[in-house]
């Protein structure tokens, strides 16, 4: 795997307009306007009606985001004045250029230029609150606030794998994989960091077939927005990302989807919102009108009337700049998969809200963790309970959820019960041992 680039990055967008906001007992039904960091926006339409929140403690907050469809809760918050309605009227939503930089101006932080907190690959956090990943390996605290999303990722593959007709099953793969190998070539795949999401369905999806990440392919790190123009130049045979990046792959015809990542794992986990550790604890009810303006954010979203909206607004080139074809058939469920394969109002869309999308699962950060124990990123004695129990705050998203009104979103457990792999592994969050002994190929 390659090392990710450790260079400062300075935010440049401006700030939101600031302003006093007073917050009542009700939300007005009435459209009101926001500013976003660079021009105006639409018109707010309150995703539920909300109850009053506390004045915050700050009205200010620095939040980045990375150009991909499930940045959209943390856009939407902003466009829709959902943070300012919770009285947090100086919010930055900016845009990283990847995921190493983002975790640079995480530990960096608002105060030296740097952002208090993220859309993000759920794993970082743990990696950063555990010194794996952050400079002079200093554990730097962090919080899991909310799930943005489940679904919404994919593997893609160049044209010149067509004929293996590649789905979930990457077996058929194998013989290439290691003729490539035999000649001195490694197969090229392209993950977006080190140990996240996206590096984690790679792994899953070439292991699963027998292939072995760690030795038989070549793993590379290439920022979301890159991975297209990287195929486009032949630099690589694969890559794993979220949307819309695979869509917009199959539309330039340059190769195809083996699959999107709902078909791994049916409504998995995907990214998440969190922050500093010690900025939401210095101000808590800051945090908490930041998370129910997302939560609120998140409902919106997940509604199919408001999904051609949420895809033109996220589209601009200050967010994904992207086609907005490229975005919002896969966001109604539609796939094309660039080989033939169709799929129409699929359940495998990327979903926000509905089914516990955003509640974050401590069972779900639980694999996560695992997931990284099994590729050697954590110690195998790693006391994974003590470490999700630091991070996740399931308990700060139960408190905003109630005071949005959504008390009946919130769930009875903090695990989803057992999961089920598309080749039948399953994994307990009780016995993770028991995952790892079953899998045949892994580091640790």
């Amino acid at each position: 795997m390659s090392d990710l680039s450790r260079r400062k990055f300075i935010i440049t967008a401006g700030a939101a307009a600031a302003g006093t906001i007073l917050v009542n007992g009700c939300s007005s039904p009435n459209k009101t306007k926001t500013t976003a960091s660079t021009d105006s926006s639409p018109s707010a339409v309150p995703a539920v009606n909300s109850g009053s929140v506390e004045t915050p403690e700050t009205p200010t907050a620095k939040l980045g985001f990375i150009a991909l469809t499930d940045c959209a809760p943390l856009v939407i918050a902003l466009e829709k004045g959902l943070f300012k309605k919770y009285g947090m009227t100086d919010v930055t939503v900016a845009k990283q250029t990847s995921w190493a930089v983002t975790r640079d101006n995480i530990e960096l932080g608002s105060d030296k230029g740097g952002i208090d907190g993220a859309h993000i690959l759920t794993p970082i956090p743990y990696m950063m609150a555990s010194g794996k990943i952050t400079k002079g390996n200093t554990p730097l605290p962090m919080y899991i606030l909310a799930r943005l999303n489940t679904n919404g990722q994919g593997i893609s593959v160049a044209n010149e794998y067509l004929d293996l007709k590649l789905t979930v099953d990457s077996a058929p793969l194998k013989a290439k994989v290691e003729a490539a190998k035999t000649a001195g070539k490694k197969f090229k795949a392209a993950v977006t960091f080190p140990g996240g999401t996206h590096d984690l369905w790679m792994r899953y999806w070439l292991a699963a077939g027998g292939i072995d990440p760690e030795n038989d392919v070549d793993l590379v790190v290439v920022p979301p927005p890159q991975m297209v123009a990287n195929m486009e130049t032949n630099t690589m045979d694969a890559f794993c990302v979220g949307e819309p990046w695979n869509q917009r792959l199959v539309t330039k015809k340059l190769g195809y989807n083996a699959l999107t990542t709902g078909e791994l794992w049916k409504d998995h986990p995907e990214k998440s919102f969190s922050m500093r550790a010690d900025w939401v604890d210095k101000n808590p009810k800051a945090a908490k009108a930041l998370l129910m303006a997302v939560q609120e954010a998140q409902v919106w979203c997940d509604k199919a009337e408001n999904k051609q909206e949420m895809c033109e607004i996220i589209a601009a080139d200050k967010y994904i700049k992207a086609p907005v074809k490229d975005i919002v058939e896969r966001a109604k469920g539609n796939f094309d998969f660039g080989d033939g394969r169709t799929l129409q109002n699929s359940e495998l869309m990327m979903k926000f809200w509905r089914e516990n999308v955003s509640y974050p699962f401590k069972s779900h950060d639980t694999w996560f963790v695992t997931e990284n124990i099994r590729w050697g990123r954590f110690a195998g004695d790693t006391d994974v309970k003590a470490l999700v129990d630091k991070v996740n705050r399931e308990d700060l998203w139960k408190e905003a959820a109630k005071a949005i009104g959504q008390e009946a979103a919130v769930p009875k457990d903090t695990t989803r019960g057992t999961e089920t792999f598309f080749d039948g592994i399953k994994f307990d969050a009780a016995d993770t041992s028991a995952y790892l002994s079953s899998l045949k190929i892994k580091k640790a």
